[in-house]
């Protein structure tokens, strides 16, 4: 199974939080071919699917924007200090090559850790944020600052590839898988034309960084339903563990999430759609919250009744996470699947 295009733009589109305008453009060109498209102030975007007035609306939501770095500083030197945007290890980014995106264009960069001497390395600490720098090529302050400014934010470099047994490994996995899947599955309703519902589906922003986008999102569209889709982690590497919050693994389908946050009606009618239809799927537990979207949309207003549906993904918030195509795919019919079951009158009082 080869990627799909759009995700594949979509991938290849830098957008960390707070800059996320350039896969929302892409996503928001793809929506306009069958969606009416908006946006609100924040940058999230939103592709609508009408099905008669008065309908309720269901939201599936994706956020699109990815981990990055930001500038903090320009040393004499010309090298730069930086602080991540989102959360990502010391270990991580040591090492690895960037882009920048500047008012000059995408600058390439470097970051490495300050010389260690042998003597020093033998007993080396742990590797801090403080360790590590940015290089760019500048001779001076001056040099890096016709270049750059402070505040100016990067990514990671590196074009998705595809593997064995549908696999895909790129960066920014987390999470425009679920902004793609979001709008996939609006086109497929939107070509089925039977959802008795309306249907947004949202590239939400700023999720990262404090889940800002989906709630500001949640708020303006007060939809009867929710489904957050996003990536989570899997238990099929070396120190995953299934006992935690149960089998994760790739391939296994579409990872449905039970938890207490999560509306209980929602959850059992995707299971309920999942067996009916013959979806791949498994169940992942939370016992608190979920570290996604979910967590601001169903605390919306009165409450949105909100369910989570998640690809198993390794490696995650590094340039070189790892999904099973077909786990997307699964996804993409369970939702649309679930869509199909919403009627105006369907309850989810509890």
């Amino acid at each position: 199974m080869a990627a799909p295009a759009l995700l594949a733009q979509l991938l290849a589109a830098p957008g960390p939080s707070g800059h996320e305008e350039e896969p929302a453009r892409i996503w928001r060109e793809a929506a306009s071919a069958f969606a009416e498209v908006t946006s609100d102030t924040l940058g999230s975007s939103f592709a609508r699917v009408a099905a008669g007035e008065g309908a309720p609306t269901l939201a599936i939501v994706g956020h699109i924007d990815e981990i990055g770095v930001a500038i903090t500083n320009i040393e004499e030197n010309g090298l730069l200090s930086f602080t991540t945007i989102g959360g990502i290890s010391p270990e991580t980014l040591h090492g690895q090559r960037f882009e920048l995106l500047t008012r000059n264009g995408r600058i390439p960069a470097a970051v490495t850790r300050k010389r260690l001497y042998p003597e020093q390395l033998r007993d080396r600490p742990k590797l801090e944020l403080a360790d590590l720098h940015i290089d760019i090529g500048a001779r001076s302050r001056e040099d890096a600052e016709s270049l750059v400014r402070v505040g100016d934010p990067g990514v990671w470099t590196g074009a998705p590839v595809e593997l064995p047994n549908n696999r895909l490994l790129s960066r920014a996995l987390d999470n425009r898988l679920g902004a793609y899947i979001a709008l996939e599955c609006a086109q497929r309703i939107a070509e089925s034309k039977s959802a008795e519902v309306d249907v947004v589906a949202v590239a939400a922003v700023q999720e990262e960084i404090g889940l800002y986008g989906a709630r500001a999102a949640a708020y303006g569209l007060d939809p009867q339903v929710a489904i957050a889709i996003d990536v989570t982690p899997a238990t099929d590497v070396p120190g995953g563990d299934a006992r935690r919050a149960g089998r994760i693994e790739l391939g296994m389908g579409a990872m449905i999430a039970r938890g207490p946050t999560l509306n209980k009606h929602v959850t059992e009618l995707l299971a309920e759609v999942a067996e009916a239809e013959g979806i791949p799927h498994a169940f992942e537990v939370y016992s608190r919250t979920t570290s996604t979207d979910a967590d601001e949309i169903h605390l919306v207003r009165a409450g949105v009744p909100t369910g989570l549906v998640s690809i198993a993904t390794r490696y995650l918030h590094s340039p070189n996470e790892m999904c099973d195509l077909e786990d997307v795919e699964s996804i993409v019919r369970l939702v649309v699947a679930f869509a199909g079951r919403m009627t105006r009158e369907r309850s989810f009082l509890r």
